[in-house]
C-alpha cells in the first residue's frame, strides 16, 4: 500500500490508508488510545480501540517523538468532535496495525510548542532538526519553497534561463570582506567566495543570454544584524539586455505582488502600483532611503512596497581621498551627468535602483556600465588605477571590447524579503540552518580546528598566540 499523507487524509473518507510520521501526543480516554500523528503535511488523530488488545499494548508504550507507521481506516469524526483547529479535524483513523520504526530519547525541549518560556536561540540551533518540527519553523520553510518555486516558475515562463555561476571565484573590491578559499594547487593563491554573482552576470549579458536568473548564494564576511546574517545569503540574482531602467521595475512588481497573491494571500499591499520615489525625496521626506510607508504600522499583514531611484552615483564622503560608490563600480551614471564626472563627480547622479519594503532594503540593482573608458574612468574615480583596473577587471574591460549589449538587473534579497514576509524576527529563523549572531553553526560546531596535515596541503602554518 502506498503511503498517504496526512493532509490528504480528509480524501480518503472509508478508505484504509497508511501513514508515516511522528507521534506528537499521546492520550489515553478509558480504554483507549488516542495519539496525533505528524507529517510534513500536518496532524491527524488516531485512535486504537480495546478490541485489538495486542494492538493497544504496543500503542500504549508510544511516546512523543517516536516515528510510527500506521495503517487504518480513515472515519469521519461525529459533528461534536469536530476539531475546527486542525486541517484534518473532521477525520480520525482508526488503526487496524502499527509499526514502530524509530524511538526517539526525550528531546531537550517541547516539541509541541506552549506558553512555557521560550527556549534559547543557542539551544535551538544545536538541535536544530528538532527546532524544525516545530510547526512555526516548518511552515516557514515550506513557505519559502514555494515562493522560490513560484520566482522560478514565473520567470521560466517569461523566457529566463537559469543559469549556475562558479562558488570559488576571484577576490575583487566589492565593498563587502571577502570569504577566502587557499589553493592547494597554487601556492600563495586564493579563490574567494562570491559577494554576488555581479561580474559572472554581466559577462552572461555579453554571451548572449539577455534573460538570466539564478537564487544564488551569496558570502560576505560581515557582522550579523537582525536583518543580514553573518556569513551568507540568498538572493534572487536577475539581468537582462536591451532594457531600460523602467523594465527592470515593471518587472520586479509584478513578478512580486503575483508571488504574494499566490504564496502569502493573507498579505495585503498598501500601493496597487510601487511608488517611485527619488532619493532625493526619501531622503527629505523620510530622511531614510527605505522608508515605511504603510498606513498602519501595527498591521502584521500589511506591505508597502516602494522603489528609490535616481540615486547619486558616490557616497557623499570621500574614503582615503577617493570617491566610494554609493551602490557598486560597475553602475551606470545617468548619461546627462557623465559630464559631471570630470568637472564634479559627487553631483552625478546614477541609474541605481532600490526595493524597500516596510523599512526594510530587500533588493537593489541599476543599469550598468558597458563602454571600457567610461568603466575605467569610474574605477579610477573610487581610487583603482589603471593598472590596478588591469589586474582585478581585466576580463570584464575586455569583454566589453567584443560586442556587448546594453544591459542592467536586480537583486531582491530572498531571506531578508521572507523575513517580512513571515514576520519572522530576523533572517535566520527563514533558512534552514542558520549560524547564530556571532556566526557559528552549534549542531555541526562550525567553525572547527582542522589537522596540521590539512593546513599543509594548503600551505598554510599558524600563527600561535
Amino acid at each position: 500500500m502506498d503511503r498517504t499523507l496526512i493532509s490528504a487524509t480528509r480524501d480518503h473518507v472509508g478508505h484504509e490508508v497508511r501513514l508515516c510520521g511522528w507521534i506528537h501526543a499521546t492520550r489515553r480516554m478509558g480504554k483507549m488510545v488516542f495519539i496525533d500523528l505528524r507529517d510534513v503535511s500536518g496532524l491527524v488523530q488516531a485512535v486504537f480501540l480495546p478490541d485489538n488488545k495486542p494492538l493497544l499494548e504496543q500503542a500504549q508504550s508510544l511516546r512523543p517523538e517516536f516515528v510510527v507507521e500506521v495503517v487504518g481506516q480513515v472515519n469521519e469524526r461525529p459533528k461534536k468532535l469536530v476539531n475546527k483547529e486542525m486541517l484534518t479535524g473532521t477525520v480520525e483513523i482508526q488503526a487496524h496495525a502499527l509499526k514502530v520504526l524509530a524511538e526517539s530519547k526525550t528531546p531537550p525541549f517541547e516539541i509541541v510548542e506552549t506558553e512555557k518560556e521560550e527556549v534559547g536561540e543557542e539551544v535551538r540551533y544545536r538541535y536544530r532538526y528538532l527546532d524544525l518540527r516545530r510547526a512555526h519553523n516548518r511552515d516557514r520553510i515550506l513557505r519559502r519553497s514555494r515562493a522560490i518555486k513560484f520566482i522560478r516558475d514565473y520567470l521560466h515562463e517569461r523566457g529566463f534561463v537559469e543559469i549556475e555561476t562558479p562558488i570559488l571565484a576571484k577576490s575583487t573590491p566589492e565593498g563587502a570582506r571577502d570569504y577566502l578559499v587557499p589553493s592547494r594547487q597554487y601556492e600563495g593563491k586564493f579563490y574567494a567566495l562570491p559577494q554576488s554573482p555581479q561580474q559572472y552576470k554581466q559577462m552572461l549579458m555579453v554571451a548572449g543570454f539577455d534573460k538570466y536568473f539564478q537564487i544564488a548564494p551569496c558570502f560576505r564576511d560581515e557582522d550579523a544584524r537582525g536583518d543580514r546574517a553573518p556569513d551568507q545569503f540568498y538572493q534572487l540574482d536577475l539581468e537582462m539586455s536591451f532594457i531600460e531602467q523602467a523594465d527592470i521595475l515593471d518587472l520586479t512588481e509584478k513578478l512580486f505582488t503575483a508571488m504574494v497573491q499566490a504564496v502569502f494571500p493573507e498579505k495585503h499591499m498598501t500601493f496597487g502600483t510601487w511608488p517611485r520615489i527619488s532619493y532625493d525625496e526619501a531622503m527629505k521626506k523620510y530622511s531614510t532611503d527605505k522608508p515605511d510607508l504603510r498606513k498602519d504600522k501595527n498591521d502584521p499583514n500589511e506591505l508597502a512596497f516602494c522603489f528609490i531611484v535616481d540615486w547619486p552615483l558616490f557616497e557623499p564622503e570621500m574614503e582615503d581621498g577617493h570617491y566610494a560608490p554609493a551602490h557598486h563600480i560597475f553602475t551606470a551614471p545617468r548619461t546627462e551627468d557623465i559630464p559631471l564626472l570630470d568637472s564634479d563627480p559627487s553631483q552625478a547622479r546614477s541609474w541605481q535602483h532600490d526595493l524597500a519594503l516596510n523599512g526594510y532594503e530587500v533588493g537593489g540593482g541599476s543599469i550598468r556600465i558597458t563602454d571600457p573608458q567610461l568603466q575605467e574612468k569610474v574605477l579610477g574615480l573610487v581610487g583603482i588605477s589603471q593598472s590596478e583596473a588591469r589586474e582585478q577587471f581585466g576580463h570584464m574591460l575586455e569583454a566589453f571590447q567584443y560586442g556587448v549589449p546594453p544591459h542592467g538587473g536586480i537583486a531582491p534579497g530572498i531571506d531578508r524579503m521572507l523575513m517580512v514576509l513571515l514576520n519572522a524576527p530576523n533572517v535566520r529563523e527563514v533558512v534552514a540552518f542558520p549560524k547564530t549572531g556571532d556566526n557559528r553553526e552549534p549542531m555541526t560546531g562550525s567553525p572547527s580546528s582542522v589537522s596540521e596535515q590539512q593546513l599543509k596541503d594548503l600551505h598554510i602554518q599558524l600563527r600561535r598566540k
